[in-house]
């Protein structure tokens, strides 16, 4: 493992499959997407569409929107679960918040004039849910949002490693949520050709398979603490292990389409080749590519020609949770990274299932880990490219 590796010790998840990380894990290692069929979709909003939303619940002293909550319980289970495996807070303690739409449900209601009281205005400002987290812990390190997107986590995780490796802070708590999928978004998606909510996720969204007709749309909030202090052995108590370590990662952009990619794919190859450059490990190292996979065709092209041209005859496996989560916007790389963490701890790849012909180095279902470092890629709108190598912690 490389040494400059970055620890993953807290790990909180609040997703379609219900609130909590091992709710969580256990839907998406059985194989079963979290979609439900969902009234009040389509033009005239009379249409049920496949989507994979975050169900109610939450603490209700959170307060009123179901954003919020989830927004506090996934940083709230990181904490948690980080203390539980010895993690003591330091004095500087950063927190990173991600998203996109982010609190799309109470901007439309604020927007459509039902909401009056000052109280509804300040809950939906993105800066609210991090002053409440960070209020709640006592953290008074640097806080900043991050959109980019679907690199958007990715982004966020590398950022967060660059305060750590420059001594900014002494840890960092990253939450990505993104509950957005109003009926108007959705018909966005739809429009633009990239969802498919009429047929079931895993006839709709077919990474590396034939026969996909685009993403399912899905939600997330995602809690991680990131810390280099166990590395450093500053951590005296050792109850368990950290998740894994986050040895690294590139970023680069298009510049070509607002919506579309570059179809030469220069700048995803670029920045893959220099993520695993900045992990310090050969191609050879990477066992796994935990694919942005959104079963577009295009998506599907970009990274089958990111696989040709960084790694040759050595292609790592291939799995996509796209599938099985939804197409989470700004969270999707947090959903997907906290299935490869999980699955570190549970020896499992939580790969979903082939239903067609595939790339013959796509994990068909729930696979035993074989070893090797995991390549998460994630690209945006926008031209936004990013991927982050992880590995398993020292000892799993």
């Amino acid at each position: 493992m490389s040494s400059n590796g970055i620890d993953i010790v807290g790990l909180g998840v609040v997703s379609g499959y219900g609130w909590g990380r091992d709710v969580f894990w256990e839907g998406v290692s059985s194989g079963k997407p979290a979609a439900r069929l969902v009234g009040g979709y389509g033009e005239d909003h009379t249409e049920s569409a496949w989507l994979a939303l975050v169900p109610e619940g939450g603490d209700a002293e959170d307060g009123e929107g179901l954003f919020g909550r989830a927004f506090m319980a996934a940083g709230r289970e990181a904490v948690a679960d980080a203390r539980a495996r010895g993690w003591v807070p330091g004095a500087r303690v950063g927190v990173i918040s991600v998203g996109c739409f982010s609190d799309q449900y109470g901007w439309t209601e604020f927007c459509s004039g039902r909401a009056r009281r000052s109280r509804d205005f300040v809950r939906v400002l993105p800066s609210t849910p991090v002053a409440m987290f960070m209020h709640e812990f006592g953290f008074h390190g640097p806080s900043m949002m991050v959109s980019a997107t679907c690199a958007s986590t990715n982004n966020a995780l590398l950022m967060a490693k660059l305060w750590l490796d420059a001594d900014k802070v002494d840890d960092v708590v990253v939450v990505a949520a993104d509950l957005s999928f109003t009926p108007e978004v959705v018909a966005g998606f739809t429009r633009l050709g990239a969802a498919a909510v009429d047929i079931e996720p895993l006839d709709a969204c077919r990474p590396f398979q034939d026969g996909g007709k685009g993403f399912g749309p899905g939600e997330a909030a995602v809690g991680f603490v990131m810390s280099s202090r166990q590395l450093a052995g500053f951590l005296t108590v050792s109850r368990a292990a950290p998740y894994g370590a986050l040895l690294g990662g590139a970023m680069t952009c298009d510049a070509h389409h607002a919506t579309g990619m570059d179809p030469s794919h220069a700048e995803v190859i670029r920045c893959v080749a220099e993520a695993i450059d900045d992990a310090g490990v050969a191609p050879e190292e990477v066992g796994y590519l935990n694919a942005h996979g959104t079963g577009t065709q295009q998506c599907s092209d970009a990274e089958t020609h990111v696989l040709d041209e960084v790694f040759g005859a050595d292609v790592p496996h291939i799995y996509a949770l796209k599938p099985l989560v939804g197409h989470c916007l700004a969270s999707a790389g947090a959903i997907e990274l906290a299935g490869t963490l999980m699955g570190y701890e549970h020896k499992q790849v939580p790969a979903s299932r082939v239903v067609s012909t595939a790339h013959p180095r796509l994990l068909d279902g729930l696979t035993p880990l074989e070893g090797g470092l995991t390549l998460k890629t994630s690209m945006g709108m926008g031209g936004y490219n990013s991927a982050v190598v992880v590995g398993p912690a020292a000892g799993i």
